[in-house]
C-alpha cells in the first residue's frame, strides 16, 4: 500500500498534507472517493441512479458531485431526493457557471435553480465550472462571498482550471476573507497534465482535490479493448477527441493485460493508481450501472504495492515538469 494511505474502518483514507478539512455537515470527515451524479437522469434512469447512490452510500462514500448542466436538472433533482433522508450525513457539491459565465447574475440564478432541484437551503461546496476570461474575478467573488456569508455555501471550489488560474482567483477571494477549499481537475493514467503544477499547488496551498474522470471515460476499463466496445468513446465526438490519439489506447490495453495477470479488473487498478497520488483527495467515481460501478468501488479496499503502482505508472508518458528542464524531472 503506497505510503500515503492508511486503513480507516472498512475504507482507505490518506495521510494528505491538507490543511483545510471538508466533513459532512454532521463533521463526518469527506470520504477517500466521490461518487459523481453526471449520468443520473441520462444514461441511468431513475432506478438504477438509486441503486448507485445506495451502493455508494453502503460503500462508505459520504460524497456526491452534481452540477447544473447535468442531464438538464434531472442528476441534481434525483440527488436531491435520494440525499435528503440523510443529508446532514453527506458532503453535497454542485457547479455553476459552465454556461452563461461568472458574472454575479448567472451565478446567482443557475445557483437557485440547483438549490431548487436538491431540494436543499444549502449545499456544502459550490464549484465555478470552468474558468471565466470575461468577466472580473472580483464580480464572481463578491457573489460568492454573498453566497456564504448567508449560508448558502460552506466551501468554494473551482473545476477544469489551471494552476495560474486557481493562484488569481486565490488573491481575489482572499481580499474578500474567502479561500478555496478544493479543485476538481481531470485526472487519469492518460490524461496526467495535473502532476506537473495542479497537485504540487494544491498540496502547498491546502486544497482539496477531487479529481474526475480517473477512468478516462471509460478508456481504461478495458471495454474497447475490441472493436465491438460502444461507449462515450464511441458515440460522443468530445470524448474521441479527448481521447483520441493511439498512445492513449496503447496504454489502455497494456492496463489491461496488467490486470489479466494479477487477477484484477483494470477498472479497480485505474481508480487504485488515481487515488494513490498524495495530493489527491477523492476521485470522484461514475458509471451507468451498479455492475459498471463495482469494479470502481472496489478500489476502495484494494492495497495498491508501490511495485505495482509503479508499473501501472509506466504504462503512460510522465509529463514534462512546468520549467520543461528534463534533466531535473
Amino acid at each position: 500500500m503506497p505510503s500515503n494511505v492508511q486503513t480507516y474502518g472498512d475504507i482507505k483514507t490518506r495521510d494528505a498534507p491538507m490543511t483545510r478539512q471538508i466533513t459532512a455537515p454532521d463533521g463526518t470527515p469527506i470520504s477517500p472517493f466521490a461518487f459523481g451524479t453526471m449520468q443520473f437522469g441520462g444514461r441511468a434512469d431513475a432506478d438504477e441512479s438509486r441503486a448507485m447512490f445506495d451502493a455508494s452510500v453502503a460503500a462508505g462514500i459520504n460524497h456526491f458531485d452534481t452540477a447544473y448542466v447535468y442531464t438538464d436538472g434531472a442528476s441534481e433533482t434525483l440527488l436531491g431526493a435520494f440525499a435528503a433522508p440523510i443529508r446532514d450525513q453527506l458532503i453535497i457539491a454542485t457547479k455553476a457557471a459552465y454556461v452563461g459565465g461568472s458574472g454575479r447574475a448567472n451565478i446567482l440564478s443557475a445557483f437557485d435553480t440547483s438549490r431548487q432541484r436538491l431540494g436543499m437551503d444549502s449545499v456544502d461546496i459550490l464549484y465555478l465550472h470552468r474558468y471565466d476570461p470575461n468577466t472580473p474575478l472580483e464580480e464572481t467573488y463578491d457573489t460568492l462571498a454573498e453566497l456564504k456569508q448567508q449560508g448558502k455555501i460552506r466551501h468554494i471550489g473551482v473545476s477544469n482550471h489551471a494552476a495560474w488560474q486557481v493562484m488569481k482567483s486565490v488573491a481575489v477571494a482572499a481580499e474578500r476573507d474567502l479561500t478555496i477549499d478544493i479543485i476538481q481537475p481531470m485526472y487519469n493514467l492518460v490524461k496526467r497534465q495535473a502532476e506537473v503544477e495542479l497537485l504540487p499547488m494544491a498540496q502547498d496551498q491546502g486544497m482539496a482535490v477531487a479529481p474526475y474522470s480517473p477512468l478516462g471515460g471509460g478508456l481504461l476499463t478495458g471495454k474497447y479493448a475490441t472493436e465491438s466496445g460502444a461507449g462515450r468513446l464511441t458515440e460522443d465526438t468530445r470524448y474521441r477527441a479527448r481521447y483520441g490519439q493511439d498512445w492513449m489506447w496503447q496504454t489502455a490495453r497494456d492496463l489491461t493485460s496488467l490486470a489479466d495477470k494479477h487477477g484484477i479488473d483494470p477498472a479497480t487498478l485505474a481508480v487504485a493508481w488515481a487515488a494513490a497520488h498524495p495530493g489527491v483527495t477523492c476521485p470522484i467515481l461514475s458509471a451507468r450501472s451498479v455492475a459498471q460501478l463495482q469494479a470502481s468501488l472496489d478500489a476502495i479496499n484494494y492495497d495498491l504495492s508501490e511495485e505495482l503502482h509503479a508499473a501501472i505508472t509506466a504504462l503512460s508518458p510522465t509529463p514534462a515538469p512546468a520549467t520543461d528542464r528534463l534533466e531535473e524531472g
